[in-house]
């Protein structure tokens, strides 16, 4: 058995080379690519005509491409945000479910990304798989149970093939800022999103100032954000659209819900269009889907241009 002064010894002796074998092996295992945004936030629809005209005539969204079922019938459709961002609806598998199908990150190398998943112990397919419109992707699940999607955008594939298009000057946004997803065990799902996919906290709010509601993540490698939406427990499926939602960034809001109002969808639309300061004192106005899935307005900055101090409140039970 080696005495201390022994392995002391030995650490002087060999510590150059045992650095050295560190090094290499860091370096042959897979590194993370970039994780550049949110791509989509894939919503499922009761009555998908209905559910079409929210996010079409009343949001202003385009449908770049849709795609259809053996039978003709609608399997989904796109509604372009921007270049990089859509919102995905598809007709309901089965009533009285949970309306959120699934979220999208985007990659720009997709089989690295892979890899490096797998490295971590993260569940992954054996490779990528090609869309039917034409990118790679593949699915995980993350510790709260939501499906995670990664995407990479590829030259050929619709998406890049529609570049520039199918943007109108009458949507109500041109960029989706983050997604909301529902969280019931902080800690794990904290862990994989910060110590796996590379996510950074930016932000965490309290709606009653004991608990905590709200923790903003910020993409690695952009500016968009995932905001888990703190319970102690989970609500039945069908009301689960408040905190499994999209954000929509506008200049103003009050102005923005003007325009809507003043549309032609707008004069059928019944949910009342509040503007209000939010407790990260920004402000914003929520809309809800003929589903209940919301949909979130909100200003980019605070209403005094200072930053709102995060809570430091315990999360829920």
């Amino acid at each position: 058995m080696l005495t201390i002064a022994q392995f002391l010894r030995n650490i002087g002796r060999y510590g150059g080379t045992l650095l050295a074998v560190a090094g290499m092996l860091h370096a042959q295992a897979p590194q993370r690519p970039r994780i550049l945004g949110i791509a989509h936030i894939a919503l499922f629809a009761h009555d998908y005509e209905r559910s079409r005209a929210f996010y079409g005539d009343l949001l202003g969204f385009q449908e770049p491409y849709s795609l259809q079922r053996e039978d003709g019938s609608p399997s989904m459709t796109f509604f372009k945000v921007n270049d990089h961002q859509f919102i995905e609806l598809s007709p309901e598998q089965a009533a009285h479910t949970d309306r959120l199908s699934h979220i999208a990150l985007e990659t720009d190398d997709i089989e690295r990304l892979r890899r490096y998943l797998a490295a971590k112990g993260v569940a992954v397919p054996e490779h990528a798989q090609r869309t039917r419109i034409g990118n790679l992707s593949f699915n995980i699940t993350d510790p709260a149970g939501h499906t995670v999607e990664m995407v990479q955008y590829l030259p050929g594939g619709k998406t890049v093939a529609t570049d520039g298009q199918f943007m109108s000057d009458a949507r109500i946004a041109m960029h989706m800022t983050h997604v909301g997803l529902l969280v019931t065990k902080l800690d794990p799902e904290y862990r994989f999103y910060t110590e796996i996919l590379g996510f950074k906290e930016t932000w965490r709010g309290s709606a009653s100032g004991t608990v905590l509601s709200w923790v903003n993540l910020k993409v690695p490698d952009g500016e968009d954000y995932v905001e888990f939406m703190l319970e102690k427990e989970e609500p039945e499926a069908t009301h689960r659209g408040g905190a499994h939602h999209l954000c929509l960034q506008v200049t103003d809001v009050a102005a923005s819900v003007r325009r809507l109002q003043e549309g032609p969808y707008g004069k059928g639309y019944t949910e009342p269009m509040v503007v209000r300061t939010g407790v990260n004192r920004k402000r914003q106005a929520n809309l809800f889907d003929p589903d209940g899935t919301r949909t979130e307005l909100m200003e980019p900055h605070t209403v005094d241009g200072r930053p709102t101090p995060s809570s430091t409140a315990p999360p829920p039970g």
